[in-house]
C-alpha cells in the first residue's frame, strides 16, 4: 500500500460522521457491529502501512546520520595528510608530501560526496517525517473514532433491553389489570356479594315465618276469649 493511498484511506475514516451513517441505518446496532470490524481492520493495516513508512524514515535517518559522520571523518583524514604533507614538506621531503597531499585531495573529495547524499537526503527526510505526522495523527483520530463507535454500539445495545424489559413487563401488567370488571377478582367479588345477598334473603324469609307464627299464636288466643266470654253470655 503506497503512503499516499494509506494517508487518504486514514483520512477519510476519520472524518466519517457517525451520526449521519447511522441516521441512514434500518438496523443501527447491526451497522456499528460492521463498522466496527471495518474499522479494527482498517486500523491494523494502517498500523502495518504506517509501522513501515516509520521503519523507512528511520532508515533514512541513519543513512544521512552515517553521511554526516563520514564526511567529518573524511575532512578528519583530509587535515591531518594535508599536516603530514606540511610537515615532511617543510623537511624537504617533496615526493612524500606531495603523496599526502594527494591523500588529502581523495579524502575531500569523499568528504564532498558524503555531504552531498546528506544534503540530498533531507528534503525526502522531511517529507517523510510529514507524512508519518500525518499518519500518527490520523491513526489516533480512528482510534478514537473506534472507541467512540464501541461507546455508541455499548450504549444502543443497553437502551434496547430496557426497551424489552419495559415491554416485557407492560404486556404483563395489562395481563393482569384489576380495574378491568371481567377480571378473576372482580368475578370473584360479584360471587361473594352474591352469597351475602342470599343469606340476606334467607334470614329474611326466617323472620318472615317467624312472625306468621306469632301472629297464628295471637289469633288463637282471641278465638279462646271469645269462646269464654260466650260461655259467660249463656251461663247468665
Amino acid at each position: 500500500m503506497s503512503k499516499q493511498t494509506v494517508l487518504g484511506r486514514v483520512t477519510q475514516l476519520a472524518k466519517a460522521n457517525i451520526h449521519a451513517l447511522l441516521d441512514q441505518a434500518e438496523d443501527p446496532q447491526k451497522m456499528l457491529d460492521q463498522l466496527i470490524r471495518d474499522y479494527s481492520a482498517n486500523i491494523a493495516e494502517a498500523e502495518e502501512a504506517v509501522a513501515t513508512t516509520i521503519g523507512n524514515l528511520r532508515l533514512m535517518e541513519q543513512d544521512h546520520a552515517e553521511d554526516v559522520a563520514a564526511a567529518a571523518e573524511w575532512g578528519g583524514k583530509a587535515l591531518a595528510a594535508s599536516r603530514k604533507a606540511d610537515e615532511l614538506r617543510g623537511g624537504g621531503r617533496t615526493e612524500e608530501a606531495d603523496r599526502f597531499d594527494n591523500l588529502a585531495k581523495v579524502a575531500l573529495g569523499r568528504q564532498l560526496q558524503s555531504e552531498k547524499e546528506a544534503r540530498t537526503a533531507e528534503p525526502a527526510i522531511a517529507a517523510q517525517t510529514e507524512v508519518v505526522r500525518k499518519l500518527t495523527s490520523g491513526l489516533d483520530r480512528m482510534r478514537a473514532k473506534l472507541g467512540e463507535l464501541r461507546a455508541k454500539r455499548d450504549e444502543l445495545v443497553a437502551r434496547a433491553k430496557s426497551a424489552q424489559a419495559q415491554n416485557t413487563m407492560m404486556d404483563a401488567v395489562k395481563n393482569v389489570d384489576v380495574l378491568d370488571p371481567t377480571s378473576e377478582l372482580s368475578r370473584f367479588e360479584d360471587k361473594v356479594r352474591r352469597e351475602e345477598a342470599r343469606a340476606l334473603g334467607k334470614q329474611e324469609l326466617a323472620a318472615s315465618s317467624l312472625d306468621a307464627q306469632f301472629e297464628q299464636l295471637d289469633a288463637l288466643g282471641d278465638e279462646d276469649e271469645i269462646a269464654a266470654r260466650l260461655a259467660a253470655l249463656k251461663a247468665a
